[in-house]
């Protein structure tokens, strides 16, 4: 499975990537934030040429070679693992660069951004699975999601420990590459995949403008009663 492993190494680059170009690109911080995904989209072109090098027709045939066998749905709970660190490392005291009410606006907002793209793909592309169970194979959901998760971890922890981001895109890596042992995506999937999940995550944090950690939420709650019924008047302020 050696292009598997090129795969693997293509995918984990991101995270080194970006970490060396906060020095080298400073003067072009929207560079530095859509080159990743850009890369992973023109590779997903590139293996949809039978004459290239990495293609995905070549490695379904090394996956049906070499991997018939796997048959794992751990993926389905591991594409969620970077935002459970979040999370953990919050409540374990160690503090990203948002406050947790933060962190959790910008997450949903990532999360709403890459599914709108990707159902909108998804239901317009009908692209058949390799195993040929269906016709939304294209992006790869679970990679997508993977990928939201891993930039949200690196986006806040990343600024700590570069092994916070490796981590994450570590994970997220992973989750791409079981896609393909497990013959539910094109290798081309799982990499607009990752894209549409960087790519969201980052326009998220670019786009957010609006401190919601800043302000005092007032709620207030009132017992009412009208024609016998009982109920509960509540008002938030913001």
């Amino acid at each position: 499975m050696r292009s598997v492993c090129v795969v693997f190494l293509v995918l984990l680059s991101y995270p080194s990537f970006s970490q060396e170009s906060d020095t080298v690109t400073h003067k072009h911080p929207v560079f530095r934030k859509i080159v990743a995904p850009v890369s992973l989209m023109t590779l997903a072109l590139l293996t949809l040429d039978e004459d290239n090098f990495i293609n995905r027709y070549h490695i379904l045939e090394e996956r049906n070679e070499h991997a018939t066998f796997f048959n794992m749905y751990i993926d389905d709970y591991l594409q969620y693992a970077p935002t459970a660190l979040v999370y953990g490392l919050n409540i374990s005291g160690v503090k990203g660069k948002n406050a947790v009410v933060e962190e959790t606006i910008l997450l949903i907002k990532s999360e709403l951004l890459m599914s709108a793209v990707v159902y909108t793909l998804k239901n317009t592309t009908n692209v058949q699975r390799p195993d040929h169970s269906t016709y939304n194979s294209f992006p790869s959901g679970h990679t997508a999601q993977a990928f939201v998760a891993a930039t949200f971890l690196h986006k806040e922890f990343g600024h700590k420990s570069i092994w916070y981001s490796i981590g994450g895109y570590c994970i997220a890596t992973t989750v791409g590459v079981m896609r393909v042992i497990g013959n539910r995506h094109w290798l081309s999937d799982v990499f607009v995949g990752a894209g549409i999940g960087i790519l969201s995550t980052e326009l998220a944090y670019a786009t957010h403008q609006y401190k919601w950690s800043k302000r005092k939420v007032k709620i207030t709650g009132l017992p009412t009663f009208n024609k016998g019924a009982y109920g509960m008047y509540v008002s938030i302020s913001l």
